[in-house]
């Protein structure tokens, strides 16, 4: 096991972010739909809004939504399949505590102005849940769609990013490859505590520098312990060297719960399956890794999907809650 430093605190930024990201803790989410479908199909989403609820009920910290503009056939994954902004609205209404993060929005197929307002729009209407991540795209397919350039996204993803950043100010100041913002117009509504934080995931053609710099937290990918371990040193050093408070880093995990707690791990596609033991051994091991926050995704579980939530939270989030 690699010598990490104790963690300091994270900033406070809003609801959201203060209950999700704990220093030295970990917090379990889940990755939206909260159903099995199989590789190359699209989720039926039936029930979900009361999959969200139970969800809640049972103490899971988050959920997440992804951008996918397009079902790309070749790349296996419609996501939700509902707009994130939109299904952020109905998830809002429906839903009281836990917090709703986005993982991420691609900045490039978006223009930065429409997403700072639903960004702020769905903060101001949970009350202060949001959190936004934030990715450059890695399906090259759909950029024709929409007439943008697909080796261009870094600069863009960069200029995307600083434009919704300056626009939680009043009356903002802006000059950049999505236009100008002069001082002479203003974004209504505000977030909640005045900043929706805002997160990076994985590299979104950026140097580790900028991403140290400027994002609110990682959203990173999971690897084995050791090379997992140097990534979030490294990153957390690059925090460190820009004299800015410490951030936090989470990571997916797609996860296949049998009934036995303690069925050993066996490979499956991007991760495993295995019994509640197992699972919750990986989970401490990421947790003094330097991990704040795993988002469980049940796409390939076998077991009914409440029936499973129902032992994860028996079996894992009292050790994850404290």
């Amino acid at each position: 096991m690699l010598d990490l430093p104790k963690q300091q605190g994270f900033p406070s930024l809003n609801n959201a972010y203060n209950a999700v990201f704990k220093s030295d803790r970990l917090r379990i989410g889940l990755i939206l739909p909260v159903e099995a479908y199989p590789v190359g199909s699209a989720p039926t989403m039936a029930g979900h809004l009361e999959i969200a609820q139970l969800a809640e009920r049972l103490g899971f910290s988050a959920l997440w939504l992804r951008g996918v503009p397009f079902d790309v056939p070749s790349f296996g994954d419609a996501g939700q399949i509902f707009d994130p902004f939109a299904y952020l609205g109905a998830l809002s209404a429906v839903t009281q505590t836990i917090a709703l993060g986005t993982a991420g929005i691609v900045l490039r197929l978006r223009h930065p102005a429409h997403v700072a307002k639903a960004a702020a729009s769905a903060d101001v209407l949970s009350n202060g849940r949001l959190l936004l991540g934030n990715a450059s795209g890695d399906r090259p397919e759909e950029y024709p769609a929409l007439i943008m350039s697909y080796p261009e996204r870094g600069a863009r993803f960069r200029d995307g990013y600083v434009y919704i950043r300056d626009m939680s100010k009043a009356y903002p100041h802006h000059h950049g490859d999505h236009g100008t913002l002069s001082g002479n117009i203003d974004m209504l509504p505000k977030p909640v505590a005045g900043h929706i934080p805002m997160l990076i995931t994985g590299g979104s053609q950026q140097s580790p520098d900028w991403v140290a710099q400027n994002g609110d937290g990682w959203i990173t990918y999971p690897r084995e312990a050791e090379s997992q371990g140097r990534v979030i040193a490294d990153y957390r050093s690059r925090v460190r060297s820009t004299s800015l408070p410490n951030k936090p880093v989470m990571q997916s995990l797609y996860i296949d719960l049998l009934a036995e707690p303690s069925a050993q791990p066996r490979p499956i596609h991007l991760v495993f399956r295995s019994g509640s033991d197992f699972l919750k051994r990986y989970l401490e091991e990421v947790r003094a890794l330097g991990v704040n926050h795993v988002a469980l995704n049940l796409r390939f579980n076998q077991a009914p999907i409440q029936d499973t939530l129902k032992r994860l939270a028996e079996d894992l989030l009292p050790a994850f809650t404290k």
